[in-house]
């Protein structure tokens, strides 16, 4: 039964991998065409990017309450709920995307009072104001997107973020470089790009499943027929600390980014190569995570605990076993990787070690993904939220200032300090997901 389960879970998981990787490969798109500019540029786009992500996390937290209260209504054969859910989501969805993007705007002159190099200061907040625009597209796609994943439908959403690339890839290189007589705008061109690219993905998955016939009986339809206030509360009930639980932990990588920033642009560059490259391996522990999500809220609307269980743990056997392969792959190739990105020797050098450390981290990383996905899938946010918040701001990132500044690791100390923080996280989410639903006698 248990490797019928592991079937189910890498079966479910692939489309949203995919999609999951597609959406991450325009960011890796932007860092290797910006990182032809220089490594100024890149360094720009490295803090721009982590305070962003920042405040988008916070969106994408709060827009994933969908899924679970669609995958529960879908499990227990309450079909026309799941539209319900839809719409109630989009309303509080969409007025997030208005608030954070006016945050957005706001916060990024906050780059000013970082002690950042003066060469990437003003690059870098134009970038982040122009990102800013791109939440309102965003959070109506995520919108979208989560509902498909609650009721499984998930190859549309899939095959729209790849499309999607294509439409990133081109853009960038019309306003990175100027061509097509336009204005080389470099940094500020590939803001613009990922702008373009998120409105053609939430305009494209509407249309979609607001046409989709195997969606009729959900009624994904835009026709409200009142504003359903204790719906709206059980979005938030899950939205919000899970708005929470993105935000404690890309915090904490937005400043450990902060620090790194204080040792030079070098280092900052090589930060930012070695975050990227290591989220290439999470997008995919995300993929698996929401699986979990979509199956355990499945059995929790079929009453049963049995299933679960065997649905969680599944999810993150799945998990481990990929990231512990990932991991090889970061330490065989630590060399030639960082190449993509830079041609100076310095930042290639530095950002290889960091490759090793994000190799001993990989397990931990997605364990705490699947972690958090399964505990989403039986609306656990609490207690979830709060060991957020203690792995990293109370037990990792300090370490990491100690071990970077008191101990003279410099950036290989800000990095342990991840590790610890996401160790901690996931031995504690999934010793939670254990006692939450085991079975007594």
């Amino acid at each position: 039964m248990f490797k019928e389960n592991i079937k189910k879970t890498i079966h479910l998981s692939l489309p949203m991998i995919v999609g999951q990787i597609g959406q991450l490969s325009m960011s890796v798109a932007d860092n290797i065409m910006v990182g032809r500019v220089g490594t100024d540029t890149l360094a720009a786009a490295a803090i721009g990017n982590a305070l962003f992500t920042l405040i988008m996390v916070v969106g994408l937290g709060i827009s994933m309450a969908i899924t679970p209260l669609a995958a529960i209504a879908a499990g227990a054969g309450k079909d026309r709920d799941c539209g319900v859910v839809l719409r109630q989501g989009l309303i509080v969805n969409l007025l997030s995307g208005v608030f954070l993007c006016g945050l957005t705007f706001a916060g990024a002159e906050s780059i000013r009072f970082m002690n950042q190099p003066e060469a990437i200061v003003k690059p870098a907040i134009l970038y982040m104001q122009v990102l800013g625009f791109s939440m309102l597209p965003l959070m109506l796609f995520q919108s979208f997107r989560q509902f498909a994943e609650g009721v499984s439908f998930l190859k549309p959403a899939m095959v729209i973020t790849l499309m999607a690339n294509l439409v990133n890839i081109v853009v960038n290189w019309i306003f990175i470089y100027g061509n097509l007589g336009a204005p080389a705008l470099g940094l500020t061109g590939a803001g613009i790009a990922t702008f373009s690219s998120r409105a053609f993905m939430a305009l494209l998955l509407m249309w979609v499943i607001m046409t989709a016939p195997s969606l009729k009986r959900f009624d994904p339809s835009l026709r409200y027929r009142k504003i359903d206030i204790s719906m709206i509360k059980k979005l938030l009930t899950i939205g919000i600390p899970g708005a929470c639980q993105y935000f404690f932990e890309v915090s904490a990588f937005a400043a450990s980014s902060v620090m790194v920033g204080w040792m030079g642009t070098q280092a900052l560059a090589a930060h930012q190569i070695a975050l990227n490259l290591a989220s290439i391996s999470f997008m995919v522990a995300m993929g698996i995570s929401a699986a979990g999500t979509i199956r355990v809220s499945n059995a929790v609307g079929k009453g049963s605990i049995t299933d679960v269980r065997a649905a969680g743990f599944s999810a993150a056997l799945v998990c481990a076993g990929f990231m512990a392969s990932a991991g090889v792959v970061f330490v065989l190739f630590r060399y030639s990787l960082p190449g993509l990105y830079v041609s100076d020797n310095a930042v290639i050098e530095m950002a290889a070690s960091l490759l090793v450390i994000v190799a001993f981290f990989q397990i931990s990383d997605g364990t705490q993904a699947v972690g958090l996905g399964i505990l989403r899938g039986i609306t656990d946010m609490k207690i979830p939220t709060l060991i957020t918040l203690a792995a990293y701001w109370v037990i990792g990132l300090p370490s990491g200032y100690v071990l970077a500044f008191q101990f003279n690791l410099g950036i290989y100390g800000v990095w342990y300090g991840l590790l610890i923080s996401l160790s901690a996280s996931a031995l504690l989410m999934m010793l939670r997901f254990h006692s939450k639903t085991i079975i007594f006698p």
